[in-house]
């Protein structure tokens, strides 16, 4: 009880010096908690909606391959006959055809797209019975006929929708205009899928292609009918190749598409959390070796008055122990916080979420408890041990316990060797001729670099500190001096102080060098290999249809447009191996378009008759040669032999592995209505007309606003502006780990300053002014930071290089430094941890003097 009230007095006496380090432990579990909250949250909103939408029993025809968007743009269906049937079967109280596709754009009368801005889907289908289960008519009625079209009531709202507008829905079987006639709501959160509901002749005919069909059947089961006992029965009714599912297991296959996107976010977020958790460590061993440094004479008295070793060690981990739960109950409060602000964030962006499903399981704050105690525990263990051996002559002296030369020199040489390791290892990484194998050594060096970086930081502080000092301090004469034998006072301390920046800062620097190279060899490739002028494609993942397609081609000033289709087939090499494959069926003037290398044969040949082309790499792992012959199983169509005309490099990132035949050879294999849509289309202008070309297809597609026209200017800013959202995402959660780090400065710079307060005093009392004062702090924190910044952005750079050599091996060849990033990050960490400067050029001359 002695040492628990020792140490709640110790705590509230040093309340101000433990602050921000309990915001690091705040920030940190607050991260952890509000990560998993906000997964949590997505999770039980799509469990609701699954559970709201999913029939008994759901019928639907059995799927020629795996992809859930088929490339004809139109759904799979099954002839309506097989209601009948399953109605009739034993235990079913009612069976419903229903139609739904996802392969369609609603714009209204000013052709603005009426879709989700968030990547969620538009979905067009019939209204029935079964929807009465997820959704209530709130206003006028469903659609009656052809003209007549009913929407959610999210979209309406978003859009400002409402009854009598006119809104046309873009199919591949041609265009629906409808005036809304009725307004429809969720009961359940809808996540922020837009829905349009149509007259079921009407679905069937503009969205299936054809009357009497539908997408999928939905069957309730009679009361006391299990859905898997009905399942099987409708199963042992039907005689065809349908896709039965129940409820659960609709469910279940909803959950499994959208849980592996949550899967990826949730452990990313929980990564940077990692970051954080790993830099506020730093911040946390600072504080109790500063404090304990602080109470050297007060640990020594306590020592002299009959304190054992063990009661003072125990006495600061019940420090940290208390700073680990009070910075944990805040952190797991701001995590629901976190979690709200995310939601409010996702609903800016277009994915609705309600607060009326927000899920804090009993095992989040249970996590964020634990973590932030163990981490704070574990982090003051060491200082803890270093109060443990001050002895009872320390209440006799003004200083705290010494450094221990031996040690610190262990130090410095497992440093060195851990640091030469990493080295070591990212060199072989350049050296790597498989990218699988030199992922291995990247990995090795990246992890030993950063500990022997962490562990050589004192001594590299001497080394580094100095230099720094010499460019940025020495000007401002002996403030500049004091300020940077401040900084090299405790070598080990401003170390530690350091690499807590370097961590994040490593990460910044080592990911802009890989996302600038990135964007620098596409670009490089670009300019290789397009010879398309325009290429033109949908903002999201759906079928070119045919009335653009149309309108593309009538377009002035175009010498030719080029058709380009996925196609998915069986493929039998002449070793006998049989593995599923996508062809690109072209067009024969895509060889102009895309300029392709070749190891053996001419690529236009490839698009003569029964032709086709592979890659080198499928080439040399079947043994093929020019002039052999494959087997090719059309999905959907018959069997064709087809002869290898060609042999591609893959040496390349556009189109790599692509193996081309003409779309003539394919239309002889499959029937017309499996042809696949036009993913992407190209074209090439006039001679002299790019301009009038560009303005041209871009009015010929306005009525088509779900695609863009891009030429290769656009085509690279595009793809720049993606890898740049990507960091931006990854800066924004690493700007976390960097406040920390920050906070870190901060903290050890105010702790600094409470160290020597009674110097401070002197140093006012002989004459040194207010100003000067505050500018040595200031100083002696620029260099700290800087240090920090230079450290992490060295080994950050040398990380990105060795990750852009591996990266080669897949065709990113060209390596690019981004300075002004890197110039910029270094700039703006001089201007952190400078509050510390205030406070001492604030303190009283006397009582600074005056202080033990």
């Amino acid at each position: 009880m002695t040492v628990l009230r020792s140490s709640l007095r110790n705590f509230v006496a040093h309340k101000g010096r433990m602050a921000l380090s309990a915001v690091a432990v705040l920030l940190s579990v607050a991260f952890v908690c509000g990560t998993l909250v906000f997964t949590d949250t997505m999770n039980t909103t799509f469990d609701k909606l699954f559970a709201a939408t999913a029939a008994d029993v759901t019928v639907a025809p059995k799927p020629l391959s795996d992809d859930d968007a088929p490339q004809t743009g139109k759904p799979e269906s099954l002839p309506a006959s097989v209601v009948g049937q399953v109605a009739k079967t034993d235990g079913v109280q009612s069976a419903e055809g229903a139609v739904s596709s996802m392969s369609v754009t609603v714009v209204n009368s000013d052709n603005k797209n009426m879709g989700s801005d968030s990547g969620a889907p538009t979905i067009a289908g019939n209204w029935t019975k079964s929807d009465l289960k997820s959704m209530e008519i709130t206003s006028g009625h469903a659609p009656r006929g052809p003209t007549e079209v009913m929407v959610d009531s999210d979209t309406a709202d978003k859009h400002h929708l409402k009854l009598g507008d006119e809104l046309r829905t873009i199919a591949v079987t041609g265009d629906i205009r409808a005036k809304i006639t009725g307004i429809a709501s969720f009961k359940v959160t809808n996540p922020g899928a837009a829905v349009f509901y149509f007259d079921t002749a009407t679905a069937q005919q503009k969205l299936l292609g054809k009357p009497d069909t539908f997408s999928h059947i939905a069957v309730t089961a009679q009361q006391g009918v299990g859905d898997a006992q009905l399942k099987q029965r409708i199963a042992d009714a039907l005689d065809g190749p349908y896709k039965l599912q129940t409820a659960k297991e609709s469910a279940d296959s909803g959950r499994e598409e959208i849980g592996s996107f949550l899967g990826v976010m949730k452990y990313a977020m929980l990564g940077f959390a990692g970051i954080a958790f790993l830099v506020g460590i730093f911040l946390i061993v600072n504080t109790f070796s500063m404090l304990v440094t602080q109470r050297t004479r007060e640990i020594g008295l306590m020592r002299a008055l009959g304190s054992s070793r063990k009661q003072i060690n125990r006495s600061v981990l019940v420090e940290a122990l208390l700073l680990g739960i009070v910075g944990s109950i805040l952190g797991i409060g701001a995590g629901v916080g976190l979690a709200i602000g995310l939601m409010k964030l996702m609903g800016s962006l277009g994915m609705e979420l309600s607060t009326d499903d927000l899920t804090v399981a009993w095992t989040t704050p249970v996590i964020g408890l634990a973590l932030g105690i163990i981490v704070t525990v574990v982090a003051a263990y060491v200082p803890a041990r270093r109060a443990g051996t001050v002895s009872p002559m320390a209440a006799l002296r003004d200083v705290g316990t010494p450094a221990d030369g031996r040690a610190g020199r262990v130090r410095a040489a497992l440093g060195l060797v851990l640091t030469g390791a990493g080295g070591a290892l990212l060199y072989v990484t350049t050296r790597a001729d498989k990218a699988g194998e030199g992922s291995l050594f990247l990995a090795g060096g990246v992890v030993l670099t950063l500990v022997g970086f962490v562990v050589i930081g004192p001594l590299l502080a001497g080394f580094v500190v100095r230099a720094l000092s010499a460019v940025v301090l020495r000007m401002f004469g002996p403030v500049g001096r004091m300020a940077e034998r401040n900084a090299l006072r405790n070598p080990r301390r401003t170390g530690a102080t350091g690499a807590a920046l370097m961590i994040g800062l490593a990460l910044v620097a080592c990911l802009s060098v890989v996302g600038s190279s990135m964007v620098a060899s596409a670009t490089d490739e670009l300019d290789k290999s397009v010879g398309a002028d325009f290429i033109v494609q949908a903002k999201t993942a759906q079928p070119i249809v045919p009335g653009a397609e149309e309108a593309l081609r009538a377009a002035p000033g175009i010498e030719h447009v080029t058709n380009y289709k996925s196609v998915e087939a069986k493929l039998t090499s002449p070793d006998g191996k049989v593995e599923d494959e996508d062809l690109a069926a072209a067009d024969p003037t895509y060889a102009e378009d895309l300029r392709r290398e070749t190891v053996a044969g001419e690529l236009t040949a490839a698009y003569g008759k029964d032709a086709m082309s592979v890659g080198d790499d499928y080439a040399k792992r079947h043994d093929i040669k020019v002039g052999d012959e494959m087997t090719v199983d059309f999905t959907a169509g018959k069997s064709a032999r087809l002869r290898i005309a060609a042999i591609t490099s893959d040496d390349v990132n556009v189109d790599k592995g692509a193996m081309y035949t003409n779309i003539t050879t394919v239309a002889k294999y499959l029937p017309a209505e499996k042809m696949p849509k036009n993913q992407i289309m190209f074209a090439k202008a006039e001679e002299g007309k790019e301009k009038a070309a560009y303005a041209s297809l871009k009015d010929a597609l306005s009525a088509y606003p779900q695609y863009r026209v891009q030429n290769q200017t656009d085509f690279k800013q595009d793809l720049k502006d993606q890898v740049g959202q990507l960091l931006n995402i990854v800066y924004g959660l690493l700007g976390l780990a960097i406040v920390v780090a920050i906070l870190g400065v901060v903290n050890t710079l105010a702790l600094s300053v409470v160290e020597r307060t009674r110097e401070i005093g002197l140093m006012r009392a002989i004459g040194l002014s207010r100003r000067q004062l505050r500018r040595m702090i200031r100083l002696e924190s620029v260099v700290i930071a800087l240090f920090g910044a230079l450290l992490g952005l060295g080994l950050g750079m040398g990380w990105g290089t060795s990750a852009q050599k591996l990266l080669a091996l897949e065709g990113l060849r060209v390596l690019e430094i981004p300075w002004p990033t890197i110039i910029g990050v270094f700039v703006a960490s001089a201007f952190a941890a400078l509050v510390p400067a205030f406070r001492a050029g604030r303190m009283n001359v006397l009582n600074a003097i005056a202080t033990e």
